[in-house]
Protein backbone atom coordinates (compact mmCIF):
# COMPACT_ATOMS: atom_id res chain seq x y z
CA UNK A 1 0.00 0.00 0.00
CA UNK A 2 2.98 2.51 0.87
CA UNK A 3 4.81 1.93 -2.65
CA UNK A 4 1.45 2.44 -4.25
CA UNK A 5 0.26 5.56 -2.45
CA UNK A 6 3.87 6.85 -3.64
CA UNK A 7 4.21 6.03 -6.60
CA UNK A 8 1.35 7.77 -7.10
CA UNK A 9 1.84 10.87 -5.56
CA UNK A 10 5.47 10.80 -7.62
CA UNK A 11 3.40 10.30 -11.06
CA UNK A 12 0.27 12.29 -10.40
CA UNK A 13 1.97 15.78 -11.32
CA UNK A 14 3.58 14.30 -14.38
CA UNK A 15 -0.14 13.13 -15.37
CA UNK A 16 -1.52 16.49 -14.41
CA UNK A 17 1.03 17.77 -17.05
CA UNK A 18 -0.28 15.17 -20.01
CA UNK A 19 -3.80 15.34 -19.48
CA UNK A 20 -3.60 19.22 -19.39
CA UNK A 21 -4.36 20.13 -23.20
CA UNK A 22 -6.85 17.70 -23.52
CA UNK A 23 -8.37 17.33 -20.07
CA UNK A 24 -7.45 19.45 -17.40
CA UNK A 25 -10.10 18.56 -14.66
CA UNK A 26 -9.28 15.10 -14.42
CA UNK A 27 -5.62 16.15 -14.29
CA UNK A 28 -6.37 18.49 -11.38
CA UNK A 29 -8.63 15.41 -10.24
CA UNK A 30 -5.98 12.75 -10.01
CA UNK A 31 -3.43 15.41 -8.32
CA UNK A 32 -6.19 16.46 -5.80
CA UNK A 33 -6.39 12.16 -5.10
CA UNK A 34 -2.70 11.72 -4.64
CA UNK A 35 -2.13 14.33 -2.30
CA UNK A 36 -5.60 12.86 -0.22
CA UNK A 37 -4.10 9.74 -0.47
CA UNK A 38 -0.80 11.07 1.63
CA UNK A 39 -2.82 13.03 4.04
CA UNK A 40 -5.57 10.80 5.32
CA UNK A 41 -2.95 8.17 6.86
CA UNK A 42 -0.44 11.42 7.44
CA UNK A 43 -3.22 12.94 9.85
CA UNK A 44 -5.16 10.15 10.91
CA UNK A 45 -2.61 8.47 14.18
CA UNK A 46 -3.65 4.93 13.29
CA UNK A 47 -3.77 4.48 9.63
CA UNK A 48 -1.53 2.21 8.56
CA UNK A 49 -1.18 2.96 4.52
CA UNK A 50 2.05 4.66 5.15
CA UNK A 51 3.37 1.40 7.60
CA UNK A 52 2.47 -0.59 10.59
CA UNK A 53 1.27 1.01 13.67
CA UNK A 54 1.06 -0.54 17.17
CA UNK A 55 -2.78 -0.45 18.34
CA UNK A 56 -3.23 -3.38 20.26
CA UNK A 57 -0.64 -6.10 22.26
CA UNK A 58 -1.81 -9.89 22.42
CA UNK A 59 -3.13 -9.60 26.39
CA UNK A 60 -2.57 -12.56 29.69
CA UNK A 61 -5.93 -12.11 30.65
CA UNK A 62 -7.82 -8.85 31.11
CA UNK A 63 -4.98 -6.40 30.74
CA UNK A 64 -4.45 -2.92 29.53
CA UNK A 65 -1.62 -0.94 28.33
CA UNK A 66 -1.79 2.49 29.93
CA UNK A 67 0.79 5.49 28.29
CA UNK A 68 1.35 8.71 29.20
CA UNK A 69 2.66 11.31 27.06
CA UNK A 70 4.51 14.65 26.77
CA UNK A 71 6.59 14.69 30.01
CA UNK A 72 8.57 14.99 32.06
CA UNK A 73 6.77 17.24 33.85
CA UNK A 74 6.21 18.67 37.47
CA UNK A 75 3.44 16.34 38.21
CA UNK A 76 5.26 13.26 37.17
CA UNK A 77 5.85 12.47 40.75
CA UNK A 78 2.17 12.75 41.69
CA UNK A 79 1.09 10.52 39.11
CA UNK A 80 3.93 7.98 39.89
CA UNK A 81 2.53 8.32 43.86
CA UNK A 82 -1.12 7.40 42.09
CA UNK A 83 0.17 4.59 39.69
CA UNK A 84 2.56 2.83 43.06
CA UNK A 85 -0.83 3.35 44.99
CA UNK A 86 -3.01 1.11 42.39
CA UNK A 87 -0.66 -1.30 41.60
CA UNK A 88 -0.42 0.31 37.95
CA UNK A 89 2.42 0.24 35.32
CA UNK A 90 2.65 2.44 32.30
CA UNK A 91 4.92 3.54 29.65
CA UNK A 92 5.49 7.41 30.18
CA UNK A 93 5.81 8.41 26.36
CA UNK A 94 8.79 11.51 26.82
CA UNK A 95 10.04 14.66 25.12
CA UNK A 96 13.75 14.68 24.67
CA UNK A 97 14.21 18.27 25.89
CA UNK A 98 12.37 17.86 29.03
CA UNK A 99 13.95 14.39 30.14
CA UNK A 100 17.32 16.72 29.29
CA UNK A 101 16.30 19.16 32.08
CA UNK A 102 14.86 16.59 34.11
CA UNK A 103 16.90 13.93 34.26
CA UNK A 104 15.90 13.21 37.99
CA UNK A 105 12.27 12.20 37.15
CA UNK A 106 13.28 9.84 34.61
CA UNK A 107 15.07 8.21 37.15
CA UNK A 108 11.75 8.19 39.50
CA UNK A 109 9.72 6.66 36.74
CA UNK A 110 12.27 4.03 35.71
CA UNK A 111 13.09 2.83 39.88
CA UNK A 112 8.93 2.69 39.96
CA UNK A 113 8.65 0.24 37.56
CA UNK A 114 7.65 1.81 34.56
CA UNK A 115 9.22 2.47 31.41
CA UNK A 116 9.76 4.94 28.80
CA UNK A 117 9.57 6.07 24.97
CA UNK A 118 10.64 8.50 22.41
CA UNK A 119 7.97 11.11 21.75
CA UNK A 120 10.61 13.55 19.64
CA UNK A 121 12.73 15.43 21.00
CA UNK A 122 10.58 19.60 20.89
CA UNK A 123 7.16 17.73 20.24
CA UNK A 124 6.43 19.65 16.95
CA UNK A 125 3.02 19.45 16.66
CA UNK A 126 2.01 21.68 14.21
CA UNK A 127 4.97 20.31 11.42
CA UNK A 128 6.39 17.01 12.94
CA UNK A 129 3.33 15.63 10.13
CA UNK A 130 5.18 17.69 7.29
CA UNK A 131 9.25 17.37 8.42
CA UNK A 132 11.48 16.41 5.96
CA UNK A 133 14.10 12.99 6.73
CA UNK A 134 17.00 14.83 8.49
CA UNK A 135 14.42 16.78 10.39
CA UNK A 136 12.50 13.97 11.55
CA UNK A 137 15.82 12.02 12.25
CA UNK A 138 16.94 14.59 14.67
CA UNK A 139 13.90 14.54 16.65
CA UNK A 140 13.97 10.96 16.79
CA UNK A 141 17.92 10.96 17.98
CA UNK A 142 17.65 14.02 19.72
CA UNK A 143 15.21 12.63 22.40
CA UNK A 144 17.05 9.13 21.98
CA UNK A 145 20.14 10.46 23.64
CA UNK A 146 18.29 11.97 26.48
CA UNK A 147 16.59 8.82 27.66
CA UNK A 148 17.74 5.05 27.99
CA UNK A 149 17.01 2.83 24.90
CA UNK A 150 13.63 2.42 23.46
CA UNK A 151 12.00 0.10 21.01
CA UNK A 152 8.93 2.54 20.79
CA UNK A 153 8.12 5.94 19.41
CA UNK A 154 5.24 7.63 19.07
CA UNK A 155 5.04 10.51 17.20
CA UNK A 156 3.73 14.08 18.13
CA UNK A 157 0.17 14.18 18.07
CA UNK A 158 0.25 10.63 16.13
CA UNK A 159 0.60 12.25 13.19
CA UNK A 160 3.02 11.36 10.56
CA UNK A 161 4.59 11.17 7.02
CA UNK A 162 5.87 8.62 4.74
CA UNK A 163 9.58 9.46 6.23
CA UNK A 164 8.97 8.46 9.79
CA UNK A 165 8.54 4.72 9.17
CA UNK A 166 11.90 4.46 7.12
CA UNK A 167 13.48 6.37 10.12
CA UNK A 168 12.04 3.96 12.00
CA UNK A 169 13.01 0.92 10.54
CA UNK A 170 16.98 2.17 10.48
CA UNK A 171 16.80 2.41 14.56
CA UNK A 172 14.81 -0.51 15.33
CA UNK A 173 12.16 1.15 16.43
CA UNK A 174 8.48 0.64 16.46
CA UNK A 175 5.29 3.10 15.74
CA UNK A 176 2.93 2.95 18.61
CA UNK A 177 -0.74 4.36 18.17
CA UNK A 178 -3.33 3.33 20.32
CA UNK A 179 -6.30 1.94 20.62
CA UNK A 180 -8.39 4.42 22.66
CA UNK A 181 -8.08 7.86 24.14
CA UNK A 182 -10.14 10.22 26.11
CA UNK A 183 -8.83 13.64 24.41
CA UNK A 184 -7.91 15.09 28.10
CA UNK A 185 -6.22 17.47 26.32
CA UNK A 186 -9.38 19.32 25.55
CA UNK A 187 -11.09 20.79 28.46
CA UNK A 188 -11.30 20.27 32.01
CA UNK A 189 -13.98 17.56 32.68
CA UNK A 190 -11.92 14.34 34.00
CA UNK A 191 -15.66 12.80 33.86
CA UNK A 192 -15.71 12.88 30.20
CA UNK A 193 -12.42 11.46 30.24
CA UNK A 194 -13.02 8.35 31.51
CA UNK A 195 -16.88 7.89 29.65
CA UNK A 196 -14.71 8.39 26.51
CA UNK A 197 -12.66 5.98 27.47
CA UNK A 198 -13.85 3.12 30.09
CA UNK A 199 -16.63 1.76 27.32
CA UNK A 200 -14.20 1.45 24.74
CA UNK A 201 -11.27 -0.80 26.46
CA UNK A 202 -10.86 -4.26 25.36
CA UNK A 203 -7.81 -7.01 26.80
CA UNK A 204 -4.93 -5.30 25.05
CA UNK A 205 -6.12 -2.16 24.84
CA UNK A 206 -3.35 0.53 24.28
CA UNK A 207 -4.93 3.86 26.19
CA UNK A 208 -3.33 7.01 25.83
CA UNK A 209 -3.30 9.83 28.47
CA UNK A 210 -1.21 12.98 29.06
CA UNK A 211 0.54 14.77 31.75
CA UNK A 212 1.28 18.34 32.36
CA UNK A 213 -2.05 19.55 32.64
CA UNK A 214 -3.97 21.33 35.56
CA UNK A 215 -6.26 17.93 35.69
CA UNK A 216 -3.81 15.48 34.84
CA UNK A 217 -3.17 13.63 37.80
CA UNK A 218 -6.93 13.27 38.94
CA UNK A 219 -7.26 12.23 34.92
CA UNK A 220 -5.21 9.66 35.85
CA UNK A 221 -6.05 8.33 39.21
CA UNK A 222 -9.93 8.23 37.96
CA UNK A 223 -9.12 6.31 34.60
CA UNK A 224 -6.75 3.98 36.47
CA UNK A 225 -9.60 3.68 39.44
CA UNK A 226 -12.51 2.90 36.36
CA UNK A 227 -10.59 0.82 34.56
CA UNK A 228 -9.57 -1.34 37.76
CA UNK A 229 -13.25 -1.52 39.23
CA UNK A 230 -13.56 -3.03 35.65
CA UNK A 231 -11.61 -6.23 36.21
CA UNK A 232 -8.96 -4.52 34.47
CA UNK A 233 -5.08 -4.62 35.25
CA UNK A 234 -2.58 -1.87 34.29
CA UNK A 235 0.95 -3.70 32.53
CA UNK A 236 3.26 -2.92 30.13
CA UNK A 237 3.66 -5.54 28.08
CA UNK A 238 6.53 -6.99 26.22
CA UNK A 239 7.44 -5.62 22.79
CA UNK A 240 6.78 -9.15 21.16
CA UNK A 241 3.51 -9.38 22.32
CA UNK A 242 2.71 -5.93 20.43
CA UNK A 243 0.34 -5.75 17.58
CA UNK A 244 -0.38 -3.74 14.48
CA UNK A 245 -3.76 -4.71 13.93
CA UNK A 246 -6.71 -5.76 16.89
Amino acid sequence: MRGLIIGFAVTAPLLLIMLWPHAPLAGIGILALSHALLLYPTLRPNVQWLGPVVTAFEPNDKEIWLTIDDGPTEDTRDILEVLEARGAKATFFVKGTLARARPDLIRAILDRGHTVGNHSDTHPSAAFWCLLPAALAAEIDGCAAAIPPTLWFRAPVGMKNPGVHPALRRRGMRLIGWSVRGFDTIGDDVGRVVRRIAPRVFPGAIVVLHQGRPMSTSCVARVVDELRARGYSLVVPADERLKTKR
